[in-house]
C-alpha cells in the first residue's frame, strides 16, 4: 500500500458526505467538496470510499452497462492512483474520478434505495449454502440478495467464499466481456475498502453479477457436450 493512502484522519462522516452529493449533486458539486475535505486532513481513502459506494448504488439504482461503468472506471481510477508518483496527479485523479461519477448517474433521479441503508438479512442456510443461497436468490429479487450479502458478511472477516463462488459463476454462464471486467473490478475493490463500506459495495454487486440459475455459456455447453458429460 503506497504512502499516501492513509495520510489524513479517516472519517466516514465525510465518505458520507460524498456519498449524499454523489446522489443529488454536479460534478462541480463533488469535485469541490472533494477538494474542501483534502484541505480538512481527511485521507484519501475516505473519499475513494464514497466514490465506490456512490458507484454501488448507482447500479442498485439503475442496474445496466452505464452504472456497470461507474464502478469499473472508479476501480481504473483507484489503481492509478495507487501507483503514480507525482502527488499532483494523485490530486488530479481522485478529482477526476469525483468529477465524472455523477455523469453516470445523468439526469436520473434519486429513487430512494440507498446503499447505506440497506438492512442486513440473514440467510436461512448456513457456510457454504448460504453463498449458494445468494446467488440463488438473484435470480428472484436482487434487492433482497444484497440485503442477504450484508447479513452473510456481517460475522465475517472476509468474503473469500462468496468471491469464488461469484468467479466460478462468470467462468460458467458469463457471456461478454463486461462480465469478466465487472468481477475482477468489484472483487479487487473489496479487498482495498474498510468496513462497512466494503460490505455494501459486495452487496451492489449483486446488481449485476450472474445468478445460478442462469443458463450455462455456449463454451461450457460444448465443452460438456465434447467431453460426454451433462
Amino acid at each position: 500500500m503506497r504512502e499516501g493512502w492513509t495520510a489524513g484522519k479517516m472519517d466516514d462522516g465525510a465518505t458520507r458526505e460524498v456519498l449524499q452529493t454523489l446522489r443529488v449533486g454536479s460534478s462541480s458539486d463533488v469535485s469541490q467538496l472533494t477538494l474542501d475535505l483534502l484541505n480538512r486532513g481527511v485521507a484519501p481513502q475516505s473519499l475513494f470510499e464514497g466514490c465506490f459506494d456512490g458507484a454501488g448504488e448507482y447500479l442498485i439504482q439503475a442496474p445496466g452497462i452505464v452504472s456497470l461503468h461507474a464502478m469499473t472506471f472508479t476501480n481504473a481510477v483507484h489503481y492509478a492512483w495507487q501507483r503514480v508518483r507525482s502527488d499532483e496527479t494523485r490530486r488530479l485523479l481522485l478529482l477526476q474520478n469525483a468529477a465524472f461519477l455523477p455523469l453516470y448517474r445523468g439526469g436520473r433521479a434519486d429513487n430512494g434505495v440507498h446503499i447505506d441503508q440497506l438492512e442486513p438479512v440473514s440467510p436461512s442456510a448456513r457456510g457454504d449454502e448460504a453463498v449458494a443461497e445468494i446467488f440463488a436468490e438473484i435470480g428472484k429479487d436482487r434487492l433482497t440478495a444484497a440485503r442477504k450479502v450484508l447479513g452473510y458478511l456481517k460475522d465475517r472477516p472476509d468474503a473469500r467464499a462468496f468471491s469464488d463462488a461469484a468467479r466460478r459463476l462468470v467462468f460458467m454462464k458469463g457471456t461478454n466481456s463486461h462480465d469478466y471486467k465487472f468481477s475482477s473490478a468489484v472483487l479487487e475493490d473489496y479487498g482495498q475498502l474498510s468496513r462497512p463500506w466494503r460490505d455494501q459495495l459486495l452487496a451492489s454487486s449483486v446488481f449485476y453479477f450472474r445468478g445460478s440459475g442462469e443458463r450455462d455459456n455456449e463454451l461450457v455447453e460444448r465443452v460438456r457436450s465434447a467431453v460426454g458429460g451433462s
